[in-house]
């Protein structure tokens, strides 16, 4: 079945293959540079020169940085260099700070701030009702326990920040080099850097150990990308700074632009020796990046610490809380109010009640000469002190607590364990975790997060026959097979796995001169690099992919060993050969193809070449052979989502290539449009090529990633990839993870751009639409879209594109008025933008898919927070390198992969884990707990608080309103601390309602944490009124017991200080049976807790009512022998079973009628939990098939590079020594650098 295309009219839209940069302009950007864009087009000034006043780095001069020229006012007169240090900072508190910061911060919270005011309220002799240690103890055990939680994880961030800070480098100092911390390097010092050494800021590269001051460098912390760059010193730093007494008297200036988040640009000059030598991001070294194949190099720091681009390319961080705890304090603010409400309407009451009956009744006189109104306001203050209870300050150091319990669990998973790695998940923060049982969107960077970034050879066809399934020696299809043994052959790869035998007998035979052809060309047409190092090679690959086919070639017995400016040379079938360059026709994303054109020894000229089939079928001769063939095995391999790569050679007489030689040469000088002329001139020679064959390059996924993925759609999550890779590999990928297939219709940028116009359009034409509330969906029908745009087209459609400069500029010279015409795709105002961004997010919404290709950092976190924005949704990010940060920061949940590329994201993250399969489990297990515990706890801390508090309110009426307490002092000082907390707070750690695998089995039950169904208002106001309920019958069903009543010994039990032990012992039973009736996963501490509540209760109310301990303190325990002598009674007793039944008994039938008749997908699953389970125990002991891939017939046009390769280095001679040494024999063995552990 064919993939389907969505239909679009052609358009000269921007280019897909461009990355636009990673801080494209903005209006408010552009008007502070327009001064610098009204130059005249005909006197360009480079980039550097217009920033002559602003960063300036004067070599080997620290005192140039500390002029008062670069000095900025900080705070009044106190004045800082704008240059930065190169210490880094991310902790909160120093030891100073610690204590006003943190109270300051903790007392921000609404809740702490009433209970600050609460206790000052107290203290006051005239309105309290209650004594001020009731409010002091919790209040300072919250801010205690919070304080030590906050110091715990700012000293984590302080050790990280002080290993960083004190990593060591060399660094030169009058005169020599000295070895210094990078805390202690400042701009405008030269440093010098040794293998495998990271990069402590952005550096010029001045020299290096490699010819031409060649310098390779890993970028795994920039962007997850494990294969080498290479960056390169200027000619004349080269030239005359390479010895230690060069580089101290080396005083250069350097102009450039002051500092900025942009990874893929920086453009300066140099001024040295009366000269001006420019500067482009080849020449710098960047901060984060490791140093690799480089015995040493030398560089001058332009920008240090949070200057660096790494550091700018962070993003803000962001203070990150979840919908729970927003809907929280909402719902605290309305407890507040109702709280206000409750006690003016008892103030009111009191007021007429003294009016009334207070000010008559005799026995009630104080002695005060106070009226109504005055006795009103002071019970109002009294009424607030009584029920304060209401707004809970326990309940913030509980769900700390839950949470951080909730951390631990993540940590301690061993399912998500990486053994190879020894990496365990790890929960970066402890406030987010119910969040994670709420997620609606993922946003999945590409690289090291999907896949591995490892290439593997796995199949090829060579002419018209395919290789690389099973296949005995003699050409039998076998069903399965084992590795061919690699080992006879001196060169080979262990770790490169192929079970065709067939193909290596008819290489050994040497009969099929085809095949020999095939792998001759792998190790001849590439842009690798090859250096011996103590007799063994390194290979220096541009992308994974080239490295994989030359060490495919390798395995089969030709191995690329060593080349100069104009040769190469091979062993082929244990016999060396050299080859004379000719010419090398390097690869660009508009060729899609490299050649090469090579002197054979025998004087043939041969013209090699690979590329996708796209462009190679377009320039094969009328004569090859096996096109038909081979197009079937290109359909295959692209079923099965390989990358596949055309391979075809020409022989070239003497004549002919003297003649293009001399247009190439032409070409290579041009002063205008050369790469034009030479891509002209590179299709003169490649046509009328023949056609050897085809390869298949396996882009690796990480394990379980198409499973993955599959079950979190099953959950209703919707997954976008957003990467910096192109199109044509991003779709592929797409494919390969099952998040793309063939029965969806895919959109792309052009496809994107019509719909959005044309609902503007409309939108323009009929005014009406703007009032409209509902939107007409962009795709009608039940078939499934994709959406695949690139970066360029992004810009495009959202109107951040590049071409705004130019357009903005033009208006402010006044060559064009702002534009009015209706039919103008470009807004008239910011409501229109805004439209437009959201009609975008309407219909990416409405796919399946979404991907995001050749996007910048910044791009990755403007999609996020379009999401965000429009759809108030709950977003996640995954990444997995520095390019991935900003995103990571911008989601509601940021996930950092660890492993072998770079930290920098796991540093950013919320929660960090090695494999992206572990996703499932931190979503669907982890997550779905955490929201469910936490929902659960919350309602029920709600409702415990509201029956223990209203009962004061009962009692108002029957005190005239005279905010007397209806409980012992000491009960109210320790219900929430002692007598209820602990089975509340078991439910929120251990509680499940179906097992960790049943979670996993049915996806379907993470969709209420989506829709915030188990703690919304609704659910808090169910609380409020069962807490009511309770309450009421809390206080009068003891309340008609006591009316009236005579005891067994004859005395009547109905004093004050009986019936408050009376209602306090049903409120306790009550609410913890209650979170019995709640609890799902019983276990034994959950049982002790319930039990050992109660009892805890009854042993202190016991004590505290004994009179040793009111012979101590007689003012503070006034209840002296009341338990005793109260709970002797029968009656009270049987008064207790009463209260605690009927409080229970509507809970019960209710629950009962619900899971009976109306069912939730939990509560069926729960019913039938052990079948599943049983049947989840017999999937687990048959054997897992292995992944079948789909298929599909659809073109897969391979990008071999990311970038353009490394033929201008190799045809300039730059990466070779001047006088090359004679090589020696090479050892047995051979590397590729990624692959690498020490190179």
């Amino acid at each position: 079945m064919s993939r389907r295309r969505a239909d679009s009219q052609s358009s000269l839209g921007p280019d897909d293959e461009v990355m636009p940069y990673s801080d494209d302009e903005t209006d408010d950007e552009l008007d502070q540079s327009m001064d610098e864009g009204e130059r005249p087009a005909a006197a360009p000034i480079p980039e550097a020169q217009s920033s002559e006043s602003g960063w300036r780095v004067k070599a080997n001069d620290r005192a140039f940085i500390h002029l008062p020229e670069f000095q900025r006012r900080v705070v009044l007169c106190i004045k800082k260099s704008k240059y930065s240090g190169n210490a880094i900072r991310t902790y909160k508190y120093n030891a100073l700070t610690f204590l006003p910061l943190n109270l300051y911060e903790q007392f921000k919270r609404a809740a702490n701030l009433y209970f600050l005011a609460l206790l000052i309220l107290q203290i006051i002799p005239e309105i309290s009702t209650l004594p001020w240690y009731t409010t002091l103890v919790p209040l300072v055990l919250v801010l205690g326990i919070t304080a030590i939680k906050d110091l715990v994880d700012d000293l984590a961030r302080h050790r990280m920040d002080k290993e960083i800070n004190n990593r060591r480098c060399e660094v030169l100092q009058d005169g020599r080099f000295h070895e210094s911390r990078w805390r202690y390097i400042q701009v405008g010092d030269v440093v010098r850097l040794k293998k495998n050494d990271f990069i402590p800021a952005d550096l010029l590269l001045l020299s290096s150990s490699n010819p031409n001051s060649l310098c390779y460098v890993e970028t795994a912390e920039l962007d997850g990308e494990t294969n080498l760059k290479f960056k390169m010193g200027l000619k004349v730093t080269d030239e005359r700074l390479q010895e230690e007494s060069q580089l101290a008297g080396f005083d250069a200036m350097i102009v450039c632009e002051e500092p900025n988040n942009r990874l893929d640009k920086f453009t300066g000059t140099m001024h040295w020796r009366n000269d001006r030598f420019p500067l482009d991001l080849d020449n710098m070294l960047l901060r984060g990046c490791k140093i690799r194949n480089t015995d040493y190099c030398h560089g001058l720091v332009i920008y240090a610490g949070f200057d660096t681009k790494i550091m700018r390319n962070g993003g803000k961080t962001r203070f990150k809380r979840t919908k729970i705890d927003q809907l929280m304090n909402y719902m605290v603010y309305t407890i507040f109010v109702v709280l206000i409400l409750v006690c003016a309407g008892l103030a009111i009451g009191h007021t007429y009640w003294y009016e009334d009956i207070g000010s008559k009744a005799w026995y009630l006189f104080d002695g005060k000469d106070q009226s109504a109104s005055y006795r009103g306001f002071l019970s109002f203050w009294g009424y607030i002190i009584v029920l304060n209870t209401m707004v809970p300050i326990s309940l913030y150091v509980s769900v700390e607590v839950i949470r951080l319990g909730q951390s631990k669990f993540i940590n301690w998973d061993l399912q998500m364990y990486y053994q190879e790695k020894d990496t365990p998940a790890k929960a970066r923060t402890t406030t987010l975790n119910e969040q994670l049982g709420q997620i609606e969107y993922i946003f999945s960077d590409k690289t090291g997060t999907l896949t591995q970034n490892i290439m593997a050879f796995k199949k090829c066809t060579i002419s018209g026959r395919t290789y690389g399934d099973p296949t005995s020696a003699e050409g039998v299809s076998l069903d399965r097979g084992r590795a061919v043994d690699f080992s006879k052959f001196h060169y080979a790869d262990k770790n490169f796995q192929f079970f065709d035998h067939y193909l290596i007998t008819c290489i050994q035979s040497r009969k099929d001169k085809d095949i020999l052809e095939f792998f001759k060309l792998l190790s001849l047409c590439h842009t690798v690099m090859v250096e011996e190092k103590e007799g063994e090679l390194i290979y220096q690959a541009a992308s994974p992919d080239e490295g994989a086919l030359v060490t495919a070639a390798r395995n089969f017995g030709f191995v690329f060993l060593a080349r100069t400016q104009d040769t190469i040379t091979i062993s082929e079938m244990g016999t060396e050969a050299t080859y004379e360059m000719l010419a090398l026709l390097d690869f660009n994303s508009d060729r899609k193809r490299m050649s090469i054109i090579l002197r054979f020894p025998d004087g043939r000229i041969r013209l090699y070449c690979k590329g996708a089939d796209t462009v190679i079928y377009e320039r094969l001769s009328p004569h090859t052979r096996h096109k038909e063939t081979t197009q079937e095995s290109l359909d295959i391999f692209a079923n099965e989502t390989l990358r596949t790569l055309c391979l075809c050679y020409k022989d070239i007489s003497h004549a002919e290539f003297e003649a293009w030689s001399r247009k190439h040469k032409e070409a290579s000088v041009a002063l205008g449009n050369r790469e034009e002329a030479l891509d002209n001139v590179y299709e003169l020679i490649e046509k009328d090529m023949l056609l050897i064959g085809a390869t298949a390059i396996e882009d690796k996924l990480q394990d379980g990633v198409p499973e993955t993925i599959a079950k979190l759609a099953k959950a209703d999550i919707k997954i976008w990839v957003l990467t910096g890779d192109k199109k044509e590999t991003a779709e592929n990928i797409g494919y390969s993870c099952e998040l793309l297939t063939d029965d969806m219709q895919i959109h792309y940028g052009e496809d994107v751009n019509e719909k959005l116009t044309i609902r503007q359009a409309n939108r323009r034409n009929n005014p009406v639409t703007k009032t409209k509330k509902t939107k007409e969906p962009f795709f009608t029908g039940t078939d499934k879209h994709a959406l695949v745009i690139t970066g360029s087209w992004l810009n495009e459609i959202l109107y951040e594109k590049k071409k705004k400069r130019r357009r903005l500029r033009l208006r402010r010279l006044g060559k064009r008025p702002p534009s009015s015409n209706p039919q103008d795709n470009q807004p008239q105002d910011d409501y229109e933008k805004e439209m437009r961004q959201e009609d975008f997010v309407d219909m990416a919404c409405e796919c399946n898919a979404v991907i995001c290709c050749r996007v910048t950092p910044k791009q990755k976190a403007n999609v996020v927070s379009l999401v965000k924005k429009y759809k108030k949704a709950v977003t996640l990010s995954i990444g997995d390198g520095a390019n991935d940060v900003n995103m990571i920061k911008t989601a509601d949940i940021g996930v950092g992969i660890s492993g072998q590329e770079g930290m920098q994201a796991v540093m950013s993250s919320d929660y960090a884990f090695a494999q992206f399969r572990y996703l499932q489990r931190l979503l669907l297990v982890h997550g779905r707990w955490s929201y469910i515990r936490m929902c659960k706890f919350l309602r029920y801390f709600f409702y415990k608080n509201f029956a223990f508090t209203l009962v004061h309110f009962w009692y108002s009426f029957f005190s005239g309103y005279s905010s007397q307490v209806a409980y012992e002092d000491w009960f109210i000082t320790l219900y929430n601390v002692c007598y209820s907390s602990l089975p509340v707070l078991l439910v929120g750690l251990l509680d499940q309602d179906v097992s960790d695998k049943l979670s996993l089995k049915f996806p379907k039950l993470y969709l209420p944490g989506q829709q915030g169904a188990l703690f919304n208002y609704k659910n808090f106001f169910i609380s409020l009124f069962h807490g009511i309920f309770t309450s009421l019958i809390i206080f009068f069903i003891p309340y008609g017991a006591f009316l009236q009543t005579m005891g067994q010994d004859g005395e009547a039990p109905s004093d004050y200080q009986s019936f408050a032990v009376v209602t306090a012992s049903s409120l306790i039973i009550t609410v913890n049976l209650q979170i019995s009736l709640d609890t799902s996963y019983w276990t034994f501490v959950n049982c002790f807790a319930v039990l050992g509540s109660i009892a805890i209760y009854f042993g202190i109310m016991f004590d505290i009512h004994s009179a040793g301990i009111h012979v101590l303190f007689p003012s503070a325990f006034t209840f002296t022998g009341v338990a005793s002598n109260a709970l002797r009674q029968p009656y009270l007793w049987l008064t207790i079973i009463l209260t605690v039944g009927i409080s229970l008994l509507p809970v019960i039938c209710i629950q009962f009628l619900f899971k009976t008749i109306w069912p939730s997908v939990g509560d069926k699953v729960q019913r039938n939990r052990r079948k599943y389970e049983a049947e989840e125990e017999e999937e687990e002991k048959k054997k897992p098939t292995p992944f079948q891939r789909g298929r599909r017939s659809r073109r897969s046009a391979y990008a071999f590079s990311h970038s353009r390769g490394y033929a201008d280095l190799i045809a300039s001679g730059r990466s070779f020594r001047q006088r090359p040494q004679a090589r020696r024999q090479p050892q047995a063995s051979i590397r590729e650098a990624p692959q690498a552990e020490n190179i």
